[in-house]
This record gives C-alpha cells, sequence and structure tokens, in this order.
C-alpha cells in the first residue's frame, strides 16, 4: 500500500488556525476530525470553508439524507475514493439505500429496483461524473423529481464529493475501519 502523504498532525503541533478550523467540525455534526479533513487541515481555510459547504450538503439539502448517500456512493465510485465509501457506504444502508442497490453501484453497475427518485438521482449524477454534463432528458426528470434546487443541491453534493476525493486521492488518506468491503476494482 502506498503511504499517506499528509497523515494526522498531532494537535498539540495544529496552529492556531488549525486548531480553530478542527474545532469547528469537532463541535459540529461529524463530531471529529475525519478522513477528508486530515489532509485538508494544512490549508485551515480551505478546510474551514469547505466543511461548511460539506455540513449543508450533507445534513440539510433539499434532496435529503437518502438520496444524498446515494449520489456520494456514485461520486465514491467514479473517484475510485476508498474513505469516502468506507464511510458512507454504511451511512447510506442505514438511511434507506438497499443494500443490492449499494453492491452495484460498488461494482460500477445499475441498480436495479430503485425508487423513482434515487433513479433519477443515479441517473443525473452518473450522466454528469461520466460525461462532465446532463442531457435535457436527464435534466427535466431530475427537475420533475427534486425541482431547480434539488438539483442545483444534486450537482452540489457531485461536486463537493469530487473535491474531497480528488484531495484523499492525492493525500493517499488511507480508510477508516468500515463494516463494508472496500471498492473493487473496475
Amino acid at each position: 500500500m502506498k503511504s499517506d502523504r499528509l497523515p494526522p498532525i498531532a494537535s498539540e503541533q495544529w496552529t492556531p488556525a488549525q486548531r480553530e478550523a478542527a474545532q469547528e467540525i469537532i463541535n459540529g455534526p461529524r463530531g471529529g476530525l475525519v478522513s477528508p479533513f486530515i489532509p485538508l487541515l494544512r490549508s485551515p481555510e480551505l478546510m474551514s470553508h469547505a466543511q461548511r459547504m460539506g455540513e449543508y450538503l450533507r445534513y440539510r439539502s433539499t434532496v435529503g439524507l437518502r438520496i444524498s448517500e446515494l449520489a456520494i456512493l456514485v461520486t465514491a465510485r467514479h473517484w475510485d475514493q476508498q474513505a469516502e465509501w468506507a464511510i458512507h457506504a454504511p451511512i447510506a444502508a442505514a438511511g434507506g439505500i438497499k443494500p443490492d442497490a449499494i453492491a452495484a453501484i460498488a461494482l460500477g453497475e445499475q441498480p436495479q429496483g430503485m425508487e423513482r427518485d434515487e433513479a433519477a438521482a443515479y441517473d443525473f449524477c452518473t450522466e454528469l461524473h461520466r460525461t462532465k454534463q446532463v442531457s435535457d432528458s436527464t435534466w427535466t426528470h431530475a427537475v420533475e423529481v427534486f425541482g431547480e434546487d434539488g438539483v442545483v443541491d444534486l450537482t452540489g453534493i457531485c461536486g463537493y464529493y469530487a473535491f474531497l476525493a480528488m484531495v484523499m486521492n492525492a493525500a493517499r488518506t488511507p480508510a477508516p475501519v468500515s463494516k463494508v468491503a472496500p471498492l473493487p476494482e473496475l
């Protein structure tokens, strides 16, 4: 395994700016300095802005937790991001995404038997990641299901978690211990 390029910094070595940014995350709904924020701690202002966006997208977006988690899984699979997958696959399962759908996404396959909103989110996120755009038919269907505000939030979720995936992939951030199997190579 390749070594972690930006491993955790001991809290006693944090600068005042790092301490302030870390404390904001620790005091928030995450309750701790989790995987993506470990490498981001090197840039405390960026980390602070990123965590606020992520807090909205993960906990308060207009599409809700279940759809948000589905979008995160699609993004993690697209970027082969093991830490995101390890963290979010159990949350998605607890939030109502069926185990068969999670397994299909892990294999890079389209899940069968999804709810209407799940299928719309899957199609939108997958198309956006793969083609870097969204067709008129996919867009129209997503707006019918989520409204324009929901489509903007869904796009934000894909972008935010792609950003985190890039940070962790570049830093080689290891996945935390998880109840789920790692993403297989595709």
